[in-house]
C-alpha cells in the first residue's frame, strides 16, 4: 500500500519561503499534486503534476510556487517563495493510484498523506 509523508512545513513572515516534501513509500505512476485546506474551507489544489511532464497550479500561487519530483529519490516537492497570510492552511500531497490526467479536482486523488500545516504571519 502507498504511504505519502509530508514535511517541512512552518511558521513563516510573509515574504517568507518554505520547502514541502513528500515522500512515497513507492512509485507513482500517475497524476500528484499539492492540495491545501483552511479552516472553515473547502481542500482546494495548488499544483499537481503528471509523469509526462504536465504542471498545473492554482492561479493565486503561479509564479510564487514550484512544483517538482525527484523520481530516483520517490519525493515530491513544493517550493513555496513570497508566502501571503492567506497561504496559511494545512498542506496535504496525495496521488492517483493509475492514469494521467490534468487534474487539481481533490476528489480526482486516491492516495493523501497526513498533512502539513503551513501558518504565515503578516
Amino acid at each position: 500500500q502507498v504511504r505519502l509523508v509530508e514535511s517541512g512545513g512552518g511558521s513563516v513572515q510573509a515574504g517568507g519561503s518554505l520547502l514541502l516534501s513528500c515522500a512515497s513509500s513507492h512509485y507513482i505512476t500517475a497524476t500528484e499534486g499539492w492540495f491545501r485546506q483552511a479552516p472553515g474551507k473547502e481542500r482546494e489544489g495548488v499544483a499537481t503534476i503528471d509523469t509526462v511532464g504536465g504542471i498545473r497550479y492554482k492561479d493565486s500561487v503561479k509564479g510564487r510556487f514550484t512544483i517538482s519530483k525527484d523520481n530516483v529519490n520517490r519525493t515530491l516537492y513544493l517550493q513555496m517563495n513570497s508566502l501571503k497570510p492567506e497561504d496559511t492552511a494545512m498542506y496535504y500531497c496525495a496521488a492517483r493510484r493509475w492514469k494521467n490526467i490534468a487534474t487539481m479536482d481533490p476528489s480526482d486523488f486516491d492516495i493523501w498523506g497526513q498533512g502539513t500545516q503551513v501558518t504565515v504571519s503578516s
